[in-house]
């Protein structure tokens, strides 16, 4: 099957083609710049960008791919979590186009997107792993035993790990996003002499909290002159915190589970410093370690195309309406 996926679940517009027998033959992005000047996303001008971009987005896509509209076999969309104005859009114009190309259209949950991403890469993981799936909305661990076989072993409590980093950003005045603006002045710093928590990693459990390490690095802030140099040290110490944590929990994870493959997945899993100590702790443990490339990671069209290829390859069919869904837990979801 010739699968077109639609990707439009925040601020960011994505299209792909994704081929069952061939693979992946395309994909297209635009992000929205626009934002940076608010400190975050404003839903509404996010929705209205995905109407101006998504149609001439997916018109680029296909002539770029040499395929005609005519040539598609299924749609996939993204319908939740996310934006509700954002998803409908997508929503909107892929059961659209379905409707008017006489072909199936279907759904897609945004973080089975993101679990499945590292298998559109050459050397990607066969089912059973763990998962690590970490994102400016979502930290959790999950048991994925199969498509649609989603176990959650553990999840923040409170922040995800990419909204400290987007609110700690802004506390230091580094910019939006925070994940590459933390990470970008964490390399000119040293945590030396700064002491910030690894929240939950000293009792038992695979959950996360993270608001209490957001409000550590403010106090911190306050402590002194925020210059250039703190401002380096503080990002250093935060990043470090933030890693430390997410290392912690996996190699718990990994041994109460058994699992011998570990999957990072979502916008956080490009931070080098986290694939750089979850490579040693898979090593020391004799796990192998997979992760998208690093334009998987955020939101994009390739993973949807992906996942909706799967479920359509295997008979499963939209259920008709836009259905999008906002807020959309991912234990709800089943095999096709």
């Amino acid at each position: 099957m010739l699968v077109l996926g639609i990707e439009t679940s925040c601020d960011d517009t994505g299209v792909a083609l994704y081929d069952t027998d061939r693979g992946l033959l395309a994909h297209a992005l635009y992000s929205q710049l626009g934002h940076a000047a608010f400190g975050g996303v404003v839903p509404e001008l996010a929705s209205r960008d995905h109407i101006q971009k998504l149609l001439p987005l997916i018109d680029t896509l296909m002539t770029e791919a040499g395929v005609a509209l005519d040539a598609l076999d299924g749609i996939a969309y993204t319908a939740g979590p996310g934006l509700a104005g954002a998803l409908l859009v997508g929503a909107a114009l892929g059961r659209s186009l379905a409707f008017g190309l006489g072909i199936p259209a279907l759904g897609i949950h945004h973080l089975e997107g993101h679990l499945l991403a590292p298998q559109l890469e050459a050397r990607g993981p066969d089912f059973p792993f763990l998962a690590l799936l970490v994102s400016g909305g979502h930290t959790l661990l999950a048991d994925v035993s199969g498509l649609g076989r989603y176990a959650i072993l553990g999840e923040s409590r409170d922040d995800a790990a990419g909204e400290a980093f987007d609110k700690s950003a802004k506390v230091l005045g580094l910019g939006y996003p925070g994940g590459p603006a933390i990470s970008n002045a964490a390399k000119h710093g040293s945590s030396i002499g700064i002491s910030l928590p690894r929240p939950l990693t000293d009792r038992p459990g695979l959950d996360f909290s993270f608001s209490g390490l957001k409000t550590a690095l403010l106090q911190a802030s306050r402590e002194q002159p925020l210059d250039d140099r703190r401002r380096a040290n503080l990002a250093c110490a935060l990043q470090e915190a933030i890693v430390d944590t997410l290392a912690i929990k996996c190699r718990r994870a990994l041994l109460a589970s058994g699992h011998q493959r570990l999957v990072i997945a979502g916008g956080v899993g490009a931070n080098q410093l986290l694939r750089q100590r979850l490579a040693e702790e898979t090593e020391a443990l004799g796990v192998a370690l997979y992760y998208p490339r690093p334009a998987f990671c955020t939101d994009n069209g390739a993973m949807i195309a992906y996942a909706g290829g799967l479920r359509l390859a295997a008979g499963q069919h939209g259920t008709g309406g836009f259905g999008i869904r906002a807020r959309w837990p991912l234990t709800e979801l089943s095999p096709p």
